[in-house]
């Protein structure tokens, strides 16, 4: 289906292309007025004219530019639902003193689920608040939330200075692999110094250079498409951008999968080694140099011409608001990842500190969360062509899929999970987490007017990591209650369903109001 959609939009740019020709005849005879009387001004007559024609023409993908892409979210995807919400605070954890023992011992909990004194001691130490700041405490878990924010403090001037340098000029290149270098070379020294307050900067700067290659990532997603499809299409051609872009999405999203499963799997395999601070400083070391493997992304991205018109970065970065669907598009980018987020944190910490659920059990839950969506999210495209479906109707998935796994976790609050049960689920919320991923950024990339596109994915990518931040704020705030943090989620993604029903947010609106689709039919226009 995705190759009959490539296809079909290849034979679309013939028109595009002879219209081009056209516009390039017609304008022939502006060269030749009598009012031009020297070669320098006709050359800039020329010029003018032949940008004008061919500016918003990009050449169609390669294959080596898409798998670049796919490897970029191969090696990134991990660390904003592994590398910070997981091996941070297990690194934190082992710098601390072991808490006091709890009042069911270290061998039981109070659901009467016998456990080991290590499995126990693990998890007292993650949410035991023993990090102290002026007259706050912290767990290590709450710790990690607050370094989070810091990071998304830092991003946000960060991203809104170089918008206009994502899309205009050359530095693109520049600074996608500056963020993805600086990011990476964060993730080595995590051991050097044993105390809590050096994570706060490791964690914040690594957060920041995340939201600023995946802004850079997310913009190139819409050069793709547009070189596919492209630029400017009829209402009728929509459905067939809405398959290009569906289908680089939702594959990458999958690959994203596999790095995030090979990371889970290595912080399990360091956990059962003797010194536990040593091997999980190695897991962090061994991330970063995955991340510094997705460079390679940055040698298929195209430079982008300058600006015609000087514009400055924060008129650039706040012309989102001009655009009511994108703004839609960012607040369902938070919610989604907030209620994923929190899902994912609360049942973690209850799997372990509550029903005590063994090790080799917890990789289990974090292959299944993170590999069915291999299988799942390819088959969501072929479903999506035959249904006819847009991003918001896809979109919606997510929410419902989300809304099944809280409703279900917070009836079963307070009682031994079946294991068969608990595997289901994990699938069901990995596949929500995947379609949310992946839909969420196609709907922001068809309401991205050409040439904001950069702009328009830094909002995006900052929006989703507050939204990542926020919810495992909350599940980290209140790890023993899992009904409480089920029930926020459930409540979040109803609402969330609600807004994309009734909040008139359209893919195919955003479009005709970006500029990427005309809402006039061709024999109007003619």
């Amino acid at each position: 289906m995705a190759e009959t959609s490539v296809n079909e939009m290849e034979s679309n740019q013939e028109p595009v292309s002879m219209a081009c020709e056209i516009g390039k005849n017609d304008d022939s005879h502006l060269m030749a007025t009598p009012d031009v009387n020297n070669t320098a001004t006709k050359i800039e007559r020329a010029e003018e004219i032949y940008s004008s024609a061919y500016t918003d023409t990009l050449a169609k993908p390669s294959n080596r530019e898409v798998g670049f892409w796919y490897l970029y979210e191969l090696c990134s995807y991990f660390i904003h639902n592994t590398l910070v919400p997981v091996l941070f605070p297990l690194i934190i954890s082992q710098i601390l003193k072991l808490p006091p023992e709890p009042a069911g011992g270290w061998t039981s909990t109070h659901y009467g689920s016998s456990c080991t004194k290590k499995e126990i001691q693990l998890y007292e130490t993650l949410t035991h608040r023993s990090i102290t700041l002026s007259n706050s405490k912290f767990s290590p878990l709450e710790w990690t939330s607050f370094s989070w924010g810091i990071g998304l403090f830092l991003a946000a001037p960060i991203v809104g200075s170089i918008s206009t340098h994502l899309d205009h000029g050359h530095n693109q290149l520049l600074i996608t692999a500056a963020a993805i270098a600086i990011g990476a070379f964060f993730c080595l020294p995590a051991g050097f110094f044993k105390v809590t307050w050096i994570f706060p900067p490791y964690i914040a700067a690594i957060v920041a250079a995340s939201i600023v290659a995946t802004a850079s990532h997310t913009r190139h997603l819409g050069l793709m498409i547009r070189g596919f499809t492209g630029p400017a299409l009829q209402t009728t051609q929509f459905p067939e951008r809405s398959g290009v872009s569906s289908w680089l999405s939702l594959y990458a999203t999958a690959a994203g999968g596999i790095g995030s499963a090979i990371i889970s799997t290595f912080i399990y395999h360091m956990l059962s080694h003797g010194e536990q601070f040593i091997s999980l400083w190695i897991v962090s070391i061994f991330s970063g140099l995955i991340w510094l493997a997705g460079l390679p992304h940055v040698l298929s991205i195209e430079p982008a011409p300058p600006s015609a018109n000087s514009i400055s970065s924060i008129s650039h970065f706040l012309s989102i608001f001009k655009y009511p669907h994108a703004i839609g598009s960012l607040v369902l980018a938070f919610l989604s990842s907030f209620t994923t987020m929190s899902i994912f944190t609360s049942a973690v910490l209850y799997l372990i500190g509550e029903l005590c659920f063994k090790p080799s059990f917890i990789l289990y839950c974090w292959l299944a969360y993170f590999l069915f969506p291999i299988v799942s999210l390819p088959l969501m495209h072929p479903l999506q062509q035959i249904s006819k479906a847009n991003a918001v109707k896809m979109h919606l998935i997510g929410f419902y899929l989300s809304i099944v796994t809280a409703a279900v976790g917070f009836y079963f609050r307070g009682k031994i999970w079946h294991k068969g049960l608990v595997l289901v689920l994990a699938g069901i919320q990995g596949t929500s987490v995947g379609v949310s991923h992946a839909f969420g950024r196609v709907l922001l990339i068809d309401c991205s007017p050409q040439g904001k596109e950069g702009s328009f994915c830094g909002w995006l990518s900052w929006s989703r990591a507050l939204g990542t931040c926020v919810g495992y704020a909350v599940a980290s705030a209140i790890p023993g209650n899992v009904g409480t943090c089920f029930g926020i989620a459930f409540f979040t993604a109803i609402f969330g369903a609600l807004f994309l029903n009734h909040g008139n947010i359209s893919d195919l609106g955003g479009a005709v109001a970006a500029g990427l689709v005309s809402d006039l039919q061709p024999e109007t226009q003619a």
